[in-house]
């Protein structure tokens, strides 16, 4: 009978975990689903993700569709999202990085989080809250969003301005600001003895920073190398999670946060050589987790609760974000920034940020904060965030209508490029001047051809400038910058940095001040090789096909296959994957020894509305009589390769033709006279 009984109540309790499991797949299952629509849809958009996820999970939490309940698993993941996002932040974190921006940090940073935090506070006090939520809403507000802000100044290639820097600066100095919070709201939480609760949280906090930053130091590097050398990737992935929950673990059990193990973690393996390695196998983890942790934020929004208070949310969003620009544009000011960096700065970091509701949801989990005031808070700070993007894409318009000063300063950055660019012609524009620019520049001032950079880092310009290089401050993707550098009368331009975007624009403006301007560019592989032809690309030329290249050739010596067997294969690839290898452009100030100028060349030639060849196709104009061979044609934003002979040419086409000196000569006479 007994026997009977432990059966049945096994198979009850079978049937509970099944449903749990279950439960906990269905749940899974609807928030990866939700994730994978909204980051689609919000990528086509050119939005940030994060501000995705929290839409979705405000549409199916337990508050609108309600598929899925304010549940235990729910919030279990979100606390691992937070754990992996001060991980990364953590794993960022370097004492020499915190250096070299020390100025924007410790003066910027320190300053407004400061000030911000105490008018957050002051302002609650003066609407009857108490105190502790004033230092929960005051440090809620203080923070700015990294993901959004650090993106959208990546994509504008931003991120080495004047204002750049400042703004990278002030979001480490939030980034740092967090964690003494993280120790500080637990110990708000018990009101009665919260002096001696406060010390014990320091205490706490002083000892395990003592322990693991000293005697973790020491374990961290060994341990990890003898990780390592067993050449497992599991193993390695493996111990990286050991690490990093094991230490959110130990600050849990001490009565601070998960959190706050997690920064620490991340900090003891940034100091390591395998801080990189560490990076790329956590960031899967880090990327779903946070999604899922910003989709749980959503669903905690309740719409009946917002829309009761709409009017509060919305002064709650607005008039913050005005408060918050207007100290940051006027402490940008007093330390010495343009009007126009003080004012590009205030639109950056005037929205809310992921750490504000960290802050808020870790208060509410710790009841120092009401759920609806949380609601109302929240609320409003993610439609502050909504809005960041579009404010930072407004900021260079919005400075340069506000400040005379910026004008000033533009005109005289486009000044200082025209001048150097007046005395030069048919020369190479090379927009970005880092390690490649610098090395490109150096090897084609040996060729004898002059060259001019375009680069947006103030400290490499000054240097290389004053070194005697031609290198001037300016932004590549502009369309007054290419003019002042002359890109009329440039011989060719080049892109020397991988990034699709700024390419796509430089290509944009490039094809109208200059159609027939060979354009170069540089990309990491060929994932984007169509859509950078297609823009107007001459050539596009990746990383990943010359280190291939280079590996090979590299391998086949050093198996014993003859060197000149081995330049001529890489040489055969080469011309089968690059068309313009065939032959080369030429440019005025080119010199050539007597055996290459009987060498075939490339020459582009642009149809006027007058040309002989608008109108008629490659047959009748019989090109291969002069020995000539047309190459590409140029239409518009369109590249036509190797074109068939029932090709008909129209006004505003570049023709590239193929063939030796004196025959190009004659074939663009009879594509343009006859």
């Amino acid at each position: 009978m007994r026997s009977v009984q432990y059966a049945a109540c096994a198979r009850q309790v079978d049937r509970k975990l099944e449903r749990r499991m279950h439960n906990v797949l269905e749940l899974v299952l609807i928030l990866l689903a939700s994730a994978v629509l909204v980051v689609a849809l919000f990528r086509t958009l050119h939005l940030p993700p994060l501000l995705g996820y929290i839409i979705v999970g405000g549409l199916i939490g337990p508050h609108a569709l309600g598929w899925i309940p304010n549940t235990e698993a729910a919030s279990y993941l979100a606390e691992f999202g937070i754990v992996f996002l001060m991980f990364s932040i953590g794993l960022e974190f370097s004492l020499a990085h915190l250096y070299q921006m020390r100025h924007a940090v410790l003066r910027l940073g320190l300053s407004q989080v400061l000030l911000t935090l105490a008018g957050g506070f002051l302002a609650s006090l003066a609407v009857g809250l108490s105190w502790q939520t004033g230092l929960v809403l005051g440090a809620a507000l203080a923070m700015s969003s990294t993901a959004i802000v650090a993106r959208m100044l990546a994509e504008r290639l931003q991120l080495d301005t004047m204002h750049g820097r400042e703004v990278m600066g002030v979001l480490l100095f939030q980034d740092l600001a967090v964690v003494p919070f993280l120790v500080l709201i637990p110990a708000l939480a018990v009101q009665a003895d919260l002096a001696a609760r406060l010390a014990l949280a320091g205490g706490k906090a002083v000892v395990i920073l003592f322990g693991i930053l000293f005697v973790g130091q020491r374990l961290m590097r060994p341990w990890f190398h003898a990780v390592a050398s067993r050449r497992s990737q599991e193993l390695f992935i493996i111990n990286v999670l050991l690490v990093t929950l094991g230490l959110a673990w130990v600050t849990e059990q001490a009565g601070l946060s998960l959190a706050l193990g997690a920064f620490l973690a991340g900090m003891l393996i940034a100091e390591t050589e395998y801080r990189h390695q560490v990076e790329e196998d956590i960031k899967p983890f880090r990327e779903v987790l946070l999604g899922l942790f910003f989709v749980t934020i959503g669903m905690r929004l309740d719409p009946a609760v917002v829309g009761r208070n709409f009017p509060l949310v919305l002064f709650l969003s607005v008039v913050p974000a005005v408060a918050k620009f207007a100290l940051i544009t006027g402490l940008s000011r007093l330390f010495g920034s343009t009007p126009g960096t003080a004012l590009r700065s205030g639109f950056a970091l005037a929205q809310a940020g992921e750490f504000g509701l960290v802050i808020v949801t870790l208060a509410v989990a710790n009841a120092v904060l009401e759920p609806e005031l949380a609601q109302i808070v929240t609320a409003a700070m993610l439609l502050s965030m909504l809005v960041a993007p579009f404010a930072i894409q407004a900021s260079d318009r919005l400075a340069l209508r506000w400040s005379k000063s910026e004008w000033m300063q533009r005109s005289v950055d486009l000044h200082r490029i025209a001048a150097q660019s007046l005395a030069t012609e048919r020369h190479v524009i090379l927009c970005g001047y880092g390690r490649t620019g610098q090395r490109l520049a150096h090897i084609i001032e040996k060729a004898g051809v002059k060259s001019m950079a375009l680069d947006l880092d103030p400290e490499r310009v000054r240097e290389a400038a004053a070194a005697g290089d031609a290198v001037v401050y300016g932004d590549g993707s502009r369309r007054e910058a290419l003019v002042a550098a002359g890109a009329a009368r440039a011989a060719a331009l080049v892109v020397t940095f991988a990034d699709t975007g700024a390419a796509l624009r430089i290509l944009h403006h490039a094809r109208q001040l200059n159609p027939a301007m060979p354009v170069i560019v540089r990309t990491l592989d060929d994932a984007n090789f169509e859509r950078l032809m297609a823009a107007g690309a001459t050539e596009v030329v990746p990383e990943t096909f010359e280190s291939s290249l280079m590996l090979a050739s590299h391998a086949l010596v050093l198996v014993g296959v003859p060197l000149r067997r081995v330049l001529r294969q890489v040489e055969e690839v080469r011309r089968d994957r690059y068309r313009l290898l065939r032959g080369f452009f030429e440019g005025g100030s080119d010199w050539f020894d007597e055996e290459e100028s009987s060498g075939r060349r490339l020459h582009s030639v642009a149809l006027g509305e007058g040309s002989h060849a608008a109108g008629r196709t490659l047959e009748e104009l019989d090109l291969a009589s002069l020995n000539v061979s047309v190459e590409a044609i140029r239409r518009s934003s369109a590249r036509i390769a190797a074109p068939p002979p029932q090709a008909r040419l129209e006004a505003g086409d570049v023709v590239v033709i193929l063939g030796l000196a004196e025959d190009l000569v004659a074939a663009e006479m009879r594509l343009l006279q006859g």
